[in-house]
């Protein structure tokens, strides 16, 4: 007899306790600084969930959750806006690597979802 398990543990976002207050380590995109929750997974479906133990960042471009002390510092605020600045405001697209307007679902270039 053979038992196929299909499962794991997952991290997804609780609370958002303060928004764009960084920037991914990945990609560049502003992250947020959340409360998370680990979830175990069976089949794909969530069986049990408990806290995390301390806050994390997590970037929205590229769902990567990571230490606030890795983190990039924030994007400069609305009233500062500069060309140079306007350039950090764009997300990163992770498979072709171009920047896209953050109001984009889609990647106008390699037509992947963002």
């Amino acid at each position: 007899m053979f038992f196929f398990f299909v499962g794991g543990v997952t991290q997804q976002v609780r609370q958002v306790l303060k928004p764009g207050a960084g920037r991914c380590i990945v990609c560049g995109s502003r992250a947020d600084l959340v409360e998370y929750e680990k979830v175990l997974k069976l089949f794909f479906i969530p069986v049990w969930k408990w806290p995390g133990k301390e806050p994390l960042m997590h970037c929205n471009n590229c769902d990567l959750f990571f230490p606030p002390s890795f983190s990039l510092p924030p994007p400069p605020r609305e009233s500062s806006r500069s060309p140079v600045s306007m350039i950090s405001d764009t997300l990163r697209c992770q498979f072709c690597d171009r920047d896209v307007d953050p109001e984009f679902r889609f990647c106008p270039y390699c037509g992947s979802a963002l």
